[in-house]
């Protein structure tokens, strides 16, 4: 079958002819890959291939699968072989999406929603990681006001719509100037040029010194920070990207500050707890994609072939919107 490999020893991405796979456990099934969607997570394979065991360079990646099984496991009771999924990946597996077949945990799948194959491969790290972010870390709902650090990317501009969603009256994100008025079109009420302007005054001009109710942090950094000095009196801020350390943070305890981390592919390692935090996220988004409350925004579609440029891109943060690969001919 056609895939896209990874080599360690390289830190290349490279187009590549491999054997069909098999069924590694008794709970999994295949996959035919109608589309996979590209995500930083991707590309960051070279910081997190430790995570993989015995890796070696037939190791595909690739998380965002919709597509459909051909293929289950002797303990696979609520699929069967025809049914339409979409399912977000474990890193730790070596059978991704970006490839004609997969293999995943029959456990995490979701039904596929009733939009297209790309539309539907375009949210899982994206808009599932947001949502969880937004309504289970912490509950936007009824608030007035967020900081959102990286609005254009997959993660924010989901995160955006959200914000709008719930009818939060501030909606403050960041971005470079060319993007400005594509985070507007989300819903951003305010955006802040992070190259030229300093976010942390912007945005107490913005809220009369009060600080923000929540802040999200989907690109890590000296945005951890930032996005802990823009929170308001017991403010909440959800991490993505880095480790928050508390003691770092001025003034954390006197102003009652709290903290979140969030990881949405951990829920794959901790249980029936953990399967079912992503699998209720899926299906939650999958509703308000099916309604139109949200949508993909900047869909990109490219072929397999083209993946490995386009990953080079993505880590050098060089994309907006979300990118998918058709992969089924």
């Amino acid at each position: 079958m056609k895939s896209i490999a990874y080599q360690k020893s390289t830190d290349t991405f490279s187009l590549k002819e491999l054997p069909v796979p098999t069924l590694e456990t008794e709970t999994d099934v295949v996959v035919k890959v109608s589309v996979v969607g590209l995500n930083p997570v991707d590309t960051k394979v070279n910081i997190w291939n430790s995570m993989v065991e015995n890796m070696d360079d037939s190791f595909v990646g690739g998380l965002d699968v919709s597509g459909e099984i051909v293929e289950v496991g002797a303990k696979v009771t609520d699929w069967k072989v025809g049914d339409q999924v979409l399912y977000h990946g474990d890193m730790r597996r070596p059978n991704g999406g970006f490839a004609q077949f997969a293999v995943h945990d029959s456990r995490t799948l979701t039904r596929k929603p009733d939009v297209s194959h790309e539309v539907a491969a375009a949210s899982p790290c994206a808009a599932w990681t947001a949502y969880r972010a937004l309504y289970n870390k912490i509950t936007i709902a009824g608030s007035k006001s967020i900081f959102i650090a990286g609005g254009a990317g997959g993660v924010g501009s989901f995160a955006i719509q959200f914000a709008k969603l719930e009818g939060i009256e501030t909606i403050i994100t960041t971005s470079s100037e060319s993007k400005h008025s594509y985070v507007k079109s989300l819903g951003a009420t305010h955006v802040i040029d992070y190259r030229t302007q300093d976010v942390i005054e912007e945005v107490m001009k913005i809220t009369g010194d009060l600080g923000v109710e929540y802040s999200l942090d989907c690109v890590g950094g000296e945005n951890v920070f930032i996005c802990a000095k823009v929170l308001g009196f017991e403010g909440e801020m959800v991490e993505l990207v880095d480790v928050v350390n508390p003691t770092l943070i001025p003034d954390a305890k006197a102003n009652g500050l709290s903290f979140h981390q969030l990881s949405l592919g951990s829920g794959h390692i901790n249980g029936d707890k953990g399967r079912s935090a992503i699998v209720n996220t899926g299906l939650a988004v999958s509703k308000l994609l099916e309604k139109g409350q949200v949508h993909v925004p900047e869909l990109q579609v490219i072929s397999l072939s083209e993946v490995p440029n386009m990953l080079k891109e993505m880590r050098n943060q060089k994309t907006l919107g979300k990118v998918v690969v058709k992969v089924a001919e």
